[in-house]
């Protein structure tokens, strides 16, 4: 799982391997990337418009794309944490423990 892509601005070392552990990856396994930052703007953070091609062509080749539309989930969290419990009765909660 990569999380928050967008969050660093990536070295050309780390975006080219980056770029390796996604093309490693291609069609054996499982990659999640979770990232506020639209497609068109992933060239900021690789560094190269040819190398951002390339690995957005093998993440987005046979995958499933979900956008929430939402603000972040932690930035969510971190407010119900400052409001306390009784502010957002209506909010939906996650069970990190569910299924175990």
């Amino acid at each position: 799982m990569l999380d928050e892509l967008e969050y660093v601005p990536a070295s050309k070392v780390g975006a080219e391997l980056l770029f390796d552990v996604i093309s490693r990856a291609y069609e054996r396994s499982s990659v999640i990337v979770t990232t506020n930052l639209p497609f068109e703007e992933w060239k900021e953070v690789l560094g190269s418009e040819r190398l951002t091609g390339a690995t957005l062509d093998r993440l987005t080749h046979r995958c499933t794309i979900i956008e929430t539309g939402r603000e972040s989930y932690r930035l969510r969290d971190a407010r119900r944490r400052r409001r306390g419990p009784a502010a957002s009765p209506a909010e939906p909660t996650i069970d990190a423990g569910a299924g175990e």
